[in-house]
């Protein structure tokens, strides 16, 4: 596989490219028969892994500063659009270097992503919906 995207502003500056490698195959096999409500915590986790990473990583490579930076904000984002903001074009290369579509119809024609359900399910990572008030 070539390098994707620019570097720092992708994924596999920060997981590396094993890692990205691997998970792009994941998304090429999965995503085109799978279902969008278990994909979405699939993604959700391999940005949260991205996120402990890019902890670690935080001022110390200056190559990963735009995704490292992009992924810290997102941690701090007070609702999902803020996390899209964020992350949306670390996750567009991921899907785009997959092969795959993020975009999907449901069976009454409406247009939909599965990013979005991801974004979701980052923000709530550690959020259990009994604790909700």
């Amino acid at each position: 596989m070539k390098r994707p995207g620019k570097t720092g502003q992708n994924l596999a500056a920060v997981v590396g490219i094993e890692t990205y490698t691997v998970w792009v195959d994941m998304l090429n096999k999965l995503v085109p028969q799978g279902r969008s409500h278990r994909l979405a915590p699939l993604i959700a986790g391999m940005l949260h892994y991205a996120l402990a990473i890019a902890e670690k990583k935080d001022d110390k490579e200056s190559d990963t500063t735009s995704a490292v930076q992009s992924l810290l904000y997102a941690a701090e984002a007070s609702d999902p659009s803020e996390v899209e903001n964020y992350l949306k074009d670390l996750v567009k290369q991921l899907f785009m270097d997959a092969k795959v579509k993020y975009t999907r119809t449901n069976v009454r024609g409406n247009n939909y992503n599965i990013l979005d359900s991801a974004y979701e399910e980052f923000f709530d990572w550690y959020n259990m919906p009994w604790e909700r008030h």
